[in-house]
């Protein structure tokens, strides 16, 4: 393994490494207004939700690596402490990625990027009309991290208003990942879209699992199961019974005759297989037989 303390890196190559460690991260496509009122768009990939009550996001404007000057986005905020943080979708990538160009202070990358401007509700920024959901925001601080090319600047940023295009709902009124489509930075010239490579894991219970620690030596040791096999059986809230184990046996003995005198080993590799389909419950039942 290759290590390093920071300070014998470049800030540039510090910078990169950090990029494409730390990654996918989501987009804040940030609209703001300078103190004339003239339009500026610009994506930021430091960036997440914080708290929910009160709604808080914050992004990170930093400054420039090769000559530490600032963006438009923080002078913009420090001077009008207002900005709208819209989503990046599939649909509007590339133009985000156009609008990130940096154009000089007067011009309006809205236009540059074809993207359309949509007028606030509660603030003065412009929200991207393109873009599935938009958050309103008055800035309530901005934390300068340092004073040398590459330091952040934490804008912290409290939603006073969402907007979430109708076509992202379901009829429960719940966001559906896969419509929102959502894209995210990583190192370099990488991007993710969301849509391609979303999977679910059931949330822990509300009431304890039974933990890994609580398994037999043989399973919690297990040379075949592995890290989320072993996660996914640790998130129940008891152990089958004897009886529902009798009964599970019989139910497959066409298919596996010998699974109660199989060894651990096969034991293992056929729970394996249940629990790559999710059947937590089949699994330990053939484990516990």
């Amino acid at each position: 393994m290759t290590s390093f303390e920071p300070k014998d890196l470049s800030t540039g190559k510090l910078h990169s490494y950090l990029l494409s460690a730390v990654a996918p991260r989501p987009i804040a496509f940030a609209s703001t207004l300078d103190k004339n009122g003239n339009p500026n768009l610009s994506p930021f990939s430091f960036f997440n939700v914080f708290s929910a009550n009160p709604p808080i996001l914050i992004f990170s404007p930093a400054r420039r690596v090769r000559n530490n000057t600032t963006k438009h986005t923080l002078e913009n905020v420090l001077e009008t402490k207002e900005v709208v943080i819209n989503v990046v979708n599939f649909d509007i990538v590339h133009q985000m990625s156009l609008s990130s160009t940096e154009y000089p202070e007067d011009v309006n990358e809205f236009d540059k990027s074809g993207l359309h401007m949509l007028e606030s509700d509660l603030v003065k920024p412009f929200r991207v009309a393109e873009s599935p959901i938009q958050f309103e925001c008055k800035v309530n601080e901005v934390v300068a991290l340092g004073s040398e090319g590459g330091a952040g600047n934490l804008v912290i940023c409290e939603v006073v208003k969402m907007h979430i295009d109708d076509e992202v709902l379901n009829t429960d009124g719940h966001i559906v990942q896969e419509k929102l489509d959502l894209v995210a930075r990583a190192g370099g010239s990488y991007y993710s879209r969301a849509k391609s490579g979303f999977f679910e894991i059931p949330k822990p219970l509300s009431t304890l699992g039974i933990g890994v620690d609580s398994f037999p030596d043989d399973i919690k040791n297990s040379m075949i199961l592995t890290g989320n096999d072993l996660g996914m059986l640790g998130n129940v809230e008891k152990l089958p019974d004897e009886t529902a184990v009798k009964e599970f046996v019989v139910s497959v003995s066409e298919r596996y005759p010998n699974i109660s005198t199989a060894s651990h080993r096969e034991k293992h590799k056929l729970a394996h297989n249940y629990l790559s389909f999710g059947d937590i419950e089949s699994a330990w039942k053939i484990l516990l037989s």
